[in-house]
């Protein structure tokens, strides 16, 4: 058994506490052994090796004594003192049992809550990744919305201006359609006049003459009218 020299002479104290309350069996120096057992604990005096250390000293101090009636009181004083002296050791003990319980649990505990935050960090990334992979393809999607926008807009402002051009397009060829017929017209009415000026100059001029001239101008009308329809149907 090891002790440091702060035990060693705690030990002597407390063997002389022993045999002089062997010897003399007063309650006075129970008072003492509370004050050895805190000083036991306090230099972490183990309850075995205060056993031991007791026996020993007790064993010692019997050797001398013949009678066994005296062996037998003092036997039950000693169990008295040594129960005395390990109360605040054994409380000691127990709380330092108790505490150790406690630290197992909050180390159990931290365990666990280690193992659910190290859980909940990786939901936390996996969520995070998750997130990041939502917000990328947003913002993939809006480029893509944008440009998409954009080039409706493009093509609306094209179809506009392809409208507009063939409005144009078709507005001049109605114009060039309108000028052609008008000038047109105005020949074919000048030839009818002058016709019909040849047909007033012939009234009294054969009559062959006359009916020629005549079929010539319906023939004009005709050709006249045919122009006019193919012109509108164009």
């Amino acid at each position: 058994m090891k002790m440091n020299a702060e035990q060693t002479r705690w030990y002597r104290r407390y063997k002389t506490a022993l045999h002089k309350h062997l010897e003399q069996g007063s309650g006075a120096n129970m008072q003492l052994t509370l004050s050895l057992g805190c000083q036991a604990a306090a230099l972490g005096v183990k309850t075995l090796n205060l056993a031991l250390m007791h026996e020993q000293a007790l064993m010692n101090f019997l050797s001398n004594r013949r009678s066994s009636s005296a062996r037998s009181k003092m036997i039950a004083r000693a169990k008295d003192f040594f129960t005395a002296t390990i109360i605040p050791i054994e409380g000691k003990h127990r709380a330092a049992l108790k505490a150790y319980v406690q630290v197992n649990q909050l180390a159990r505990k931290l365990r666990q809550r280690t193992a659910e935050s190290s859980v909940s960090t990786k939901n936390l990334k996996r969520g995070i990744a998750r997130r990041k992979m939502a917000e990328t393809a947003l913002k993939k999607s809006g480029r893509k919305h944008s440009t998409l926008l954009t080039e409706a807009h493009r093509l609306q402002k094209h179809l506009r201006n392809l409208t507009r051009e063939i409005i144009s397009a078709q507005e001049k060829e109605r114009k060039k359609i309108s000028l052609r017929l008008h000038d047109e017209i105005a020949q074919t009415m000048l030839a009818i006049n002058l016709r019909l000026l040849m047909v007033k100059n012939m009234a009294n001029a054969n009559t062959e003459n006359l009916k020629k001239e005549i079929a010539n101008t319906q023939h004009l009308v005709r050709k006249y009218n045919n122009n006019i329809k193919q012109q509108v149907d164009q």
